[in-house]
């Protein structure tokens, strides 16, 4: 789909500088930085969902689970 949009031209300078460098497709470079923050965008909204789920909910871990957690990483050599 072709489509027209305004980008500020140190971006536009930006990228094109880029898509020579790299001889990418000015579309391909487009389409990649597009999807790239829509990934961002549902990664965002995945986090505010289960922001929301959790809220209301206590996040303590059992401390028969503290204690063999605090075992374990002693004996992992770092």
């Amino acid at each position: 789909m072709k489509t027209a949009i305004s980008i500020p031209d140190h971006i536009f300078e930006a990228a094109e500088r880029v898509c020579k460098r790299h001889q990418i497709p000015r579309s391909r470079f487009y389409t990649a930085a597009i999807k790239r923050l829509l990934e961002d965008y549902r990664e965002q909204d995945v986090t505010e969902k289960l922001n929301q789920v959790y809220k209301d909910r206590v996040s303590t871990v059992a401390p028969e689970l503290y204690a063999a957690q605090l075992r374990t990483l002693v004996e992992e050599q770092w």
